[in-house]
């Protein structure tokens, strides 16, 4: 690989905020024996976050963001500024790490017997109990103003108005789904695949990164992340990338800074999310989407490919009073991440006049 498009590589990389590069930045909440949905008792649980602005004297200025797939607590940073929707002079800010993520408990830093490829099964329902533990216990609120997430930070963020649906005013729901739908866990599906194809992934047991697996994990995803008509226009010229060979490496990259086992859980909670599972509604997600309190922004991408927008557009009916708004953009599913800063701009202007 060149020099100067391993830079290149390496600078895409640290916009995307992975979690190689936030190690000592994040502080960590101890959950202690976190009864999982799975009936597993996870021993010496932590939940990972970072927080931006202060909490005010009535404890009701408080937003959280709840990470994404391949993303950690930095995924809103480009909505986190002074003067933008996420102001942290006026809000205070939690953002969160997923279980499985490598910062809050996950395959990779959880001992024996739970280690590795023996991670229990988590539920978006989980992460959303560990984050209500947070807010609840270590701040002290009795509710917030909102909850915005991205991808499966959506998930999480539908999810908070069902299973606490007087505890959030407003849901900010961004290219994601309060479903996942049998495409979505097919795709997912072929990705763990290809992990798990390369011979030194050793079904997890593996002493070195599976780098094929990972590589051709990272091709699967490229085909994906962006819209069709993103890659025949060449748009991805405007992330400094010259070809489409150069999007390929881009991700190919970008996936081995994770580790295999944290990419197989998080998808697997990925495919199994259904918010009509929730209890009390007995997997019916009709009746589950029906009761959400919060005022909803449900936020789809045009181009998306992996939550594609007739789903979404069909689930958000389901929710009452909800306001719909698709990002009109050729960046497919990443429109959501800010990576344009048109996208970022749309994003930003319906979150504030959501806000007002």
């Amino acid at each position: 690989m060149k020099k100067e498009f391993k830079i290149k590589i390496l600078t895409l990389v640290l916009f995307f905020s992975l979690n190689s590069y936030t190690e000592g930045e994040h502080k960590i909440f101890n959950l202690g024996n976190f009864d999982l949905e799975s009936g597993v008792v996870l021993p010496n649980a932590k939940l990972s976050y970072v927080t931006h602005g202060e909490l005010n004297k009535e404890k009701d200025n408080l937003i959280f963001v709840p990470s994404a797939y391949l993303g950690d607590h930095h995924g809103f940073d480009f909505l986190i500024e002074p003067g933008k929707a996420l102001d942290p002079n006026k809000y205070f800010i939690v953002a969160t790490d997923m279980f499985q993520n490598g910062l809050s408990s996950s395959p990779s830093n959880t001992p024996a017997p739970y280690n590795g490829p023996n991670f229990p099964l988590i539920s978006i329902r989980d992460n959303v109990k560990a984050g209500y533990k947070l807010l609840t216990e270590e701040f002290g609120v009795k509710k917030i103003k909102s909850v915005v997430g991205f991808s499966m930070g959506a998930q999480q963020a539908f999810q908070w108005g069902v299973s606490y649906p007087y505890f959030v005013e407003k849901i900010v729901g961004i290219a994601g789904s309060a479903v996942e739908y049998p495409h979505g866990k097919v795709r997912l599906e072929g990705f763990i695949a290809a992990i798990k194809a390369d011979q030194v992934f050793n079904e997890g047991q593996y002493t070195s990164p599976p780098e094929i697996g990972l590589r051709a994990g990272g091709a699967h995803w490229a085909s994906w992340g962006w819209s069709q008509e993103w890659f025949r226009l060449g748009l991805y010229e405007e992330m400094g990338l010259n070809s489409t060979d150069e999007v390929i490496e881009w991700f190919e990259e970008f996936v081995l800074t994770w580790d295999a086992n944290n990419l197989i859980a998080l998808a697997r909670t990925w495919q199994n999310n259904n918010i009509g599972n929730t209890p009390g509604f007995e997997g019916d997600y009709t009746k589950a989407l029906g009761s959400i309190k919060a005022d909803v922004l449900y936020m789809p991408s045009e181009t998306d490919m992996y939550f594609h927008i007739d789903a979404l557009r069909e689930e958000a009916k389901l929710i009452p009073g909800v306001k719909f708004r698709v990002i009109p953009s050729l960046w497919g599913h990443i429109a959501g991440a800010g990576f344009s800063p048109e996208d970022a701009r749309f994003i930003n202007d319906q979150i504030e006049e959501f806000y007002r």
